[in-house]
């Protein structure tokens, strides 16, 4: 990775670039419930095409975030779980929720795009409490 401000610490850096590239943080934080099978996360996150859920799982796997677990058949399925450093997202998970609350609070919203509603949507699905999580 390369250093984008020198004053800042590169941990951080390192951080902001797993979570900054598109749908990664959705990813996470649907998976945060356990083991997730490729359509249910998918469908978990709608707008997501294939091809680009499917990078980012890879990208994921690589920076050790997340575990792709093959499971033999027939049918083989795959299963993919957020491995012990990708739990820690929760955390991060949680303090963003509470900054987007504030930053809902009283503000005024600006005019939304297919894009950005998408992503509310999507956004507020996975803000909603879930069963006891990992």
């Amino acid at each position: 990775m390369r250093r984008v401000c020198e004053h800042l610490c590169p941990r951080f850096q390192l951080a902001m670039d797993v979570i900054s590239r598109p749908w990664n943080g959705l990813i996470m934080a649907s998976l945060e419930d356990g083991p997730v099978r490729f359509g249910e996360l998918q469908g978990r996150i709608e707008h997501v095409g294939d091809r680009m859920l499917s990078a980012r799982l890879k990208d994921l796997q690589v920076r050790g975030l997340v575990e792709r677990r093959v499971i033999p058949g027939p049918p083989v399925r795959v299963e993919y779980e957020l491995t012990v450093a990708g739990r820690g997202f929760q955390a991060v998970f949680e303090a963003i929720a509470r900054w987007g609350q504030t930053l809902a609070v009283g503000e005024p919203r600006a005019p939304r795009t297919r894009a950005r509603k998408k992503i509310a949507k999507t956004t507020a699905k996975l803000a909603k409490p879930t069963a006891k999580r990992r």
